[in-house]
């Protein structure tokens, strides 16, 4: 399974629930402007490390929506605390998928340490998430997708990316449409 294809079975979760969607930087989240435009996704254009955390913060802070984040294996490498921060915090409305290609792939395709002995769905274990899962064919996502609320999704990926187009909206136009989906409403 390509990175791509894990977006693939993401987007169609989202479309279904109606979920706020948080892409991780570059080439993921021109993916999944290819694959699915909508105004529940937030595109992270350059904030490495960060996407887990936002979806975390969101999902905090809108109990009644349920939140997906799309973290890669070299994201969740530099921001490891995050998995701790789950763990400690618990929401019944977050899922993170954390696609692990063994590679930083919007660089260049560098291995990552998970390309040698780092096992991620070990560490978030050890962070004491008790819902984690690991999956490596695009069924076996949507089975995983459909069947849970929470918890931590370890897609294991081949390296690569797809040739999806650069997106063309601003970030001023990216925020503005996603917090008119996402915002508390004013009462």
């Amino acid at each position: 399974m390509k990175r791509i294809d894990a977006i693939n079975e993401i987007a169609a979760k989202v479309k279904e629930t109606g979920a706020l969607l948080i892409a991780n930087i570059g080439i993921p989240c021109k993916e999944l402007h290819y694959v699915c435009d909508i105004p529940n996704n937030f595109y992270m254009l350059g904030s490495m490390g960060l996407a887990s955390s936002i979806g975390l913060g969101l999902a905090l802070s809108r109990p009644d929506k349920k939140v997906i984040a799309i973290d890669g294996d070299g994201s969740i490498l530099m921001n490891m605390g995050t998995l701790a921060t789950i763990a400690s915090q618990e929401p019944d409305n977050y899922i993170l998928v954390i696609v692990d290609n063994r590679a930083y792939g919007s660089t260049g395709n560098q291995p990552t340490a998970t390309s040698k002995n780092t096992d991620l769905a070990a560490v978030a274990k050890g962070a004491g998430n008790s819902n984690v899962y690991v999956v490596d064919t695009p069924e076996g996502l949507r089975r995983t997708l459909k069947s849970t609320d929470n918890g931590i999704i370890v897609v294991k990926a081949e390296p690569g990316n797809s040739d999806a187009p650069v997106i063309e909206m601003s970030p001023e136009t990216i925020l503005k449409r996603f917090m008119g989906i996402s915002s508390r409403p004013s009462r």
